[in-house]
């Protein structure tokens, strides 16, 4: 399949995934039909919904629409589900072309200049602050965003139809990435996960090598500084540099921190100069970081400098990404979609550095026994950053349980005293009798369900 052009409905296995969604939301602009199955109701199906696009939760090929044209219709599904789910398994026996999202997004984004982000983290940020950036100049941009961007409102930014970029999220989860030939792309970050998938380390870094490959001969490549892999041995785009801290192509200059605004500071380096009196609104150090690599990307776009500093200043944030969902005189509270030991390392140190000599009680939901289990040290060694640490029963979204392998594992190799296993009902307990300075949240399952509790709760304590 090569391209669109003959499709009139589409049909979604997994409609209510943020990837999908934003795929559901595009086809149904377009003017397609457009349909699909979820396992749960979200505020995601909800907006499908209020727009037009019938969404089921009952596994059943009586739901699935009977008028379509076999010859013009197509199935997504994301790998997410299992082999035994019913609509799946009808697919598959359909003379229906049956697609990995990643297939359509490939096909999407290729027909235009793709900006792909790719990396173990950060990706959903950096994607969606190049989105706020590139939509400030003439002629836009189109994205597909991991996350619903407070700018937006929206996972999806429909492009304007004279503008060349379209900015997505390359996902290395079952080499999704490999789908993507991008004009422009930038890699965070190489770290080990998905070992399920990929089996060690080495294997994830050959699947990166490949994405890198990828890129257009006449493309540009931006690295973050110290991410270990030979790009130039796979690539004849042009390779550039970015860093928080260190020297770099792309990286900030005379960095601090406002106190008086909460905000950071500081003028950013280019390979034609420096860009001065730069600032993000957005807290946390790790947000400079992930500004530093989008301004990058815009710079190699041809953003103007006023363009990128604009970008830089507006950013309002992504839902659950140092998401600050209460602050007042008495308690912050911030929802983090952290699930990955580095994540939680460089958000709990973002909060520290950002919140000095105050107390942060982290609440940690684990994801998956697989990365449980491979991760539990690590996992323990970033939690120890905290001052108080709770952890709720694992997550385990598409995995059947591991004999041996639960939120205890992580539990009994943390060296924190003041470290609590608890049931989310006890977790809600806790905060409601026990005085709380900075609350943290991090997790990628359904910890972000107890958000609105936890908000309520502090506000009636102050």
């Amino acid at each position: 399949m090569k391209n669109l052009q003959n499709i009139e409905n589409v049909y979604f296995l997994g409609i209510g995934g943020i990837g999908m969604s934003a795929l559901a939301r595009y086809f149904k602009f377009n003017g397609l039909n457009v349909a699909g199955y979820d396992r749960t109701p979200s505020p995601l199906t909800e907006k499908l919904q209020a727009e037009g696009i019938d969404v089921h939760f009952d596994d059943d090929i009586r739901n699935i629409p009977t008028t379509w044209n076999p010859e013009k219709t197509i199935a997504v599904y994301t790998p997410a589900l299992p082999d035994n789910h019913n609509e799946l398994s009808w697919f598959k026996a359909q003379p229906i072309g049956l697609f990995k999202r990643a297939k359509i997004l490939g096909l999407i984004s290729n027909e235009k200049s793709g900006i792909a982000i790719a990396g173990t983290h950060g990706k959903t940020s950096v994607s969606t602050m190049v989105a706020n950036t590139l939509n400030k100049t003439k002629h836009g941009c189109g994205a597909f965003l991991g996350g619903i961007s407070k700018n937006f409102g929206s996972n999806l930014l429909l492009p304007k139809s004279e503008s060349p970029w379209i900015v997505v999220e390359a996902d290395e989860f079952d080499r999704s990435f490999h789908q993507l030939f991008p004009q422009l792309a930038l890699i965070t970050s190489v770290d080990a996960d998905h070992l399920d998938i990929y089996g060690n380390k080495e294997a994830i870094v050959e699947s990166f090598q490949k994405f890198i490959s990828q890129i257009k001969p006449e493309g540009k490549l931006v690295l973050k500084k110290g991410v270990d892999i030979d790009a130039a041995a796979h690539t004849s785009a042009q390779i550039y540099s970015y860093s928080i801290n260190e020297d770099a192509d792309f990286c900030t200059v005379n960095l601090h921190l406002n106190t008086g605004g909460g905000f950071y500071e500081f003028d950013f380096k280019t390979p034609d100069g420096t860009i001065a009196g730069c600032k993000t609104n957005y807290p946390g150090l790790i947000n400079v970081e992930n500004a530093v690599g989008a301004a990058a990307l815009a710079f190699l776009a041809g953003v103007s400098a006023n363009q990128i500093k604009a970008g830089m200043e507006d950013y309002s944030g992504v839902a659950r990404r140092f998401d600050v969902q209460l602050k007042n005189e008495k308690t912050i509270y911030i929802d983090d979609y952290a699930h990955h030991p580095e994540e939680l390392k460089a958000v709990i140190s973002s909060v520290k550095a950002l919140y000095k000599n105050r107390k942060v009680t982290g609440i940690f939901q684990p994801h998956l026994y697989s990365r449980t289990k491979d991760f539990a040290s690590a996992f323990a060694a970033s939690l120890d950053l905290l001052d108080n640490a709770v952890l709720i029963p694992l997550y385990p979204a598409r995995e059947e349980p591991m004999e041996g392998v639960s939120s205890e594992l992580i539990f009994n190799k943390m060296k924190l005293q003041n470290k609590f296993l608890l049931s989310k009902e006890q977790t809600l307990q806790m905060l409601r009798e026990t005085p709380q300075d900075v609350v943290l949240t991090m997790g990628a399952g359904d910890i972000d369900r107890m958000v609105k509790d936890i908000v309520e709760i502090l506000k009636q304590k102050n």
